[in-house]
């Protein structure tokens, strides 16, 4: 498997996993250790482990390295990056749709008058 080369790749990477987005919500309600992170979930410290490791990655989390619970919390910047990418395409495919709606209106009246 090919890791994304840039940011944008893998923020949307990293939360293409279920278990990611569902740890990212939890970190949204506050800081939290890997037990606590992990508690909801029905795999092994180790594994949410690597999510985290993923989502660390992403830039979407940060991990307090020289506390012995070793807090974890939300980065929301690289969220809003993603957010505003997606807002700004959905604005371009919307504009295609409406262009085409409008086409097909076009074609529909031009049936009509046969």
């Amino acid at each position: 498997m090919q890791m994304p080369t840039d940011e944008l790749s893998a923020t949307f990477s990293a939360l293409a996993d279920p278990t990611r987005r569902a740890i990212l919500a939890r970190l949204a309600e506050g800081d939290a250790t890997v037990t606590e992170l992990a508690k909801p979930f029905r795999v092994s410290l180790p594994a949410i482990s690597r999510h985290l490791k993923v989502l660390e990655g992403a830039g979407l989390i940060a991990r307090n390295r020289s506390a012995q619970f070793r807090p974890t919390r939300l980065r929301a910047e690289r969220l809003n990056e993603a957010t505003a990418w997606i807002e700004k395409h959905r604005e371009i495919w919307e504009s295609r749709m409406d262009r085409l709606d409008e086409h097909l209106r076009e074609i529909q009246k031009g049936q009509g008058n046969d």
